[in-house]
């Protein structure tokens, strides 16, 4: 069974190819990994036998911009997730992003959520490392760390709707690699169940404070602390959010639980919207 993931971009380039005539389009259906050629009639795209997609059902994709299309078994389903609030993957030029009831997941904003990803991944993640990724989403930044040469990868995710968009996102595949281990669950409850200094390196990606601010608070930290062996670093992805009070930004009270978790050489990453920190 082939899936073809289609939005608003290679939509267009199909239609603007079926308009001039032309016999066949060369596009991206797996959401820019790659590149392939497919036939085009009057009637519309030619993914396979079975998916034919209508010059009708070409135009409704590019009306919705902010959507990804899974075509499949003659098909066309939006990939998101209404069971419990709006979850959906978003186009960008590359990886897609995770939005959950409009808000956006991923730093997107002049690079695409993988890259940011892995640059996330690089300020704490060494060749060899045992990693904790926190916190996972669609596990770009854990893909990222095992690709940095990291010798094990355990990742968590809370969300089951999340896991279940990630499992249909091909920028995702990856995760089922060997040395990368997933587990659906609540961060600040499993990482108690960890023993103590056995990670070389955590990535913590936590969603914004209004929803877990658990996850900002110094118990948590002291957490990552315990788990952490000597020399162990820390990357806390904090967003920007906006000053809690006055005199006070939100990303300064991070950084001083983590000083008063035990971390050392606190500081904060600004293009990355996030703080590094040290277990010495």
């Amino acid at each position: 069974m082939s899936n073809y993931y289609l939005h608003t971009t290679n939509a267009k380039q199909a239609l603007e190819a079926i308009t001039k005539g032309l016999s066949s389009v060369r596009i991206s259906t797996d959401l820019n990994i790659s590149e392939h050629e497919f036939s085009l009639s009057e009637q519309g795209l030619i993914l396979d036998e079975e998916n034919i997609l209508s010059i009708e059902q070409l135009k409704k994709i590019i009306k919705k911009t902010q959507r990804i299309y899974l075509c499949s078994d003659g098909d066309m389903d939006p990939l998101e997730d209404r069971s419990s609030g709006y979850y959906k993957l978003a186009p960008t030029a590359g990886a897609p992003l995770l939005e959950i009831s409009g808000v956006k997941m991923h730093i997107s904003k002049g690079t695409d959520p993988f890259t940011s990803a892995s640059e996330m991944a690089q300020q704490a993640v060494l060749k060899g490392d045992n990693v904790l990724d926190c916190c996972s989403g669609l596990g770009y930044a854990a893909i990222a760390a095992h690709r940095l040469g990291a010798s094990e990868v355990l990742t968590i995710e809370l969300s089951p709707q999340v896991m279940g968009l990630r499992a249909q996102n091909p920028w995702s595949k990856d995760l089922g690699n060997e040395g990368i281990v997933q587990r659906q669950g609540s961060s600040f409850e499993l990482i108690k169940t960890m023993p103590t200094a056995s990670f070389d390196a955590v990535i913590h990606d936590p969603p914004r404070f209004s929803l877990a601010g658990e996850l900002y608070g110094e118990e948590f930290y002291r957490e990552i602390f315990r788990v952490l062996r000597k020399g162990g670093r820390l990357f806390h992805y904090t967003g920007n959010p906006h000053v809690m009070k006055k005199g006070s930004s939100f990303v300064d009270g991070v950084i001083r639980r983590l000083q008063a978790a035990g971390f050392k050489r606190v500081e904060k990453i600004e293009h990355l919207m996030g703080v590094r920190a040290e277990k010495k």
